[in-house]
């Protein structure tokens, strides 16, 4: 089954063949097919966004992810569903894990695409939650970069200062693999062991607990698992202004994303959505001021979080639920972002590592957050975190 992971494409098995003979032979990624979620411009396939927006008005250069991707001898398999415009406007996709429930959102079809085997590596980009929340509900591995780290450029955008380039693969090699020909100024130490454990903290305060129960007796466990296999493991306490944060956040993207549709929605508004619409409509009445304010609060949250893993213990990863819970009964809603949503913020690089099962049996994570431009450790030390053991000596 597909899963309605990705975009019907007339003639798909002819380009594909064209395309496999016209990869470029002894790169890195050669011969390896991979979707790409439907808002990042692929030369060949147009662009639909998962709304009813005419192609070619959404239609643009190719994105740079997908040159090197190109260069890099992979095969463009095709297109992945998303939802509308990358926002809460869920598409067809079914989870491969129980196609009852949700895959998540927004990038539901990179997502499904890797862990229903179609393809083993995926591109979807994040502006809150929409990469670590959807491999976590399908039982995969995703991640998001520091911010910037993949170029943006060839993406229509949600909210410009939020929007990262992610990837999906079944496990954190196959990413490491990917990110390095993919971010920029990759270091190759990414595929060497690391010198040490991580030291690892968990952000206790009310962000934590805006996690199901279930979810936080499964990371509960996996930190006790953590902690035997002689990981250092300290609660820190972060994040008592979530609420603020939240709220903050949740203007800085509507601002941006009512000015990314400035173009399109006054013409095109009865197109839209209602959920994506709403988005549009709520940043409208939002001024300079306000998205000026949740900009310095976004710099301020990253001091905040950077001064505490510096403080007493020198944390080198934050330790989460990728999400409130296993995914959703249903296809109406994505899931809830809420467990990405400060890490989005501060633009830190974030990788959700499947970690056991819901009683209902559908996939839990681990979300491992690092510090800005720390993402080859991040990818380094995912490997020994994925086992909860390593042969590396502890600090």
């Amino acid at each position: 089954m597909e899963y309605d992971a990705f975009v019907p494409e007339p003639g798909r098995a002819a380009r594909l063949a064209a395309e496999t003979a016209a990869a470029v032979p002894g790169g890195p990624l050669y011969g390896v097919p991979v979707g790409v979620k439907d808002i990042i411009h692929v030369d060949g396939l147009p662009t639909r966004a998962g709304s009813a927006l005419p192609p070619e008005v959404l239609a643009g250069p190719q994105a740079t992810v997908v040159d090197r991707l190109r260069a890099a001898g992979a095969v463009v398999a095709g297109k992945t569903v998303t939802a509308e415009f990358a926002m809460t406007a869920p598409g067809p996709t079914r989870n491969p894990r129980n196609p009852a429930h949700t895959p998540g959102g927004s990038s539901s079809g990179s997502a499904a695409a890797v862990a229903a085997g179609l393809v083993p590596l995926a591109v979807g980009t994040q502006t809150v939650g929409s990469v670590i929340r959807p491999a976590a509900y399908c039982g995969i591995v995703g991640f998001k970069p520091t911010y910037g780290r993949i170029p943006a450029d060839g993406v229509i955008p949600n909210a410009p200062s939020l929007d990262t380039v992610g990837l999906f693969a079944p496990d954190a090699a196959g990413v490491a693999r990917a990110a390095a020909v993919l971010c920029d100024d990759w270091r190759p130490m990414a595929v060497q062991p690391p010198p040490r454990l991580p030291v690892l903290g968990i952000p206790v305060g009310p962000y934590l607990e805006r996690a199901g129960a279930e979810a936080l007796e499964a990371f509960h466990d996996q930190v006790q698992r953590l902690r035997s296999a002689g990981f250092a493991v300290h609660e820190v306490p972060a994040l008592a202004d979530f609420d603020a944060v939240a709220r903050q956040l949740f203007i800085l993207n509507r601002y941006e994303a009512a000015r990314s549709h400035a173009a399109w929605f006054p013409r095109y508004g009865h197109l839209y959505r209602e959920p994506t619409a709403a988005t549009v409509r709520q940043g409208q009445a939002l001024d300079h001021s306000d998205h000026a304010r949740a900009s310095r609060e976004r710099e301020l949250l990253r001091d905040r979080l950077l001064d505490a893993m510096a403080a007493r213990h020198t944390i080198d990863l934050w330790l989460s639920p990728s999400a409130t819970g296993p995914a959703p009964l249903g296809l109406h809603t994505t899931g809830d972002s809420v467990m990405c949503l400060p890490w989005s913020y501060a633009g830190l690089p974030s990788l959700t590592l499947p970690a056991g099962h819901a009683a209902n049996g559908l996939p839990l994570g681990l979300q491992l957050v690092a510090r800005p431009g720390a993402d080859e450790l991040l990818l380094a030390w995912a490997a020994s975190l994925s086992s909860g053991t390593s042969s590396l000596s502890p600090m």
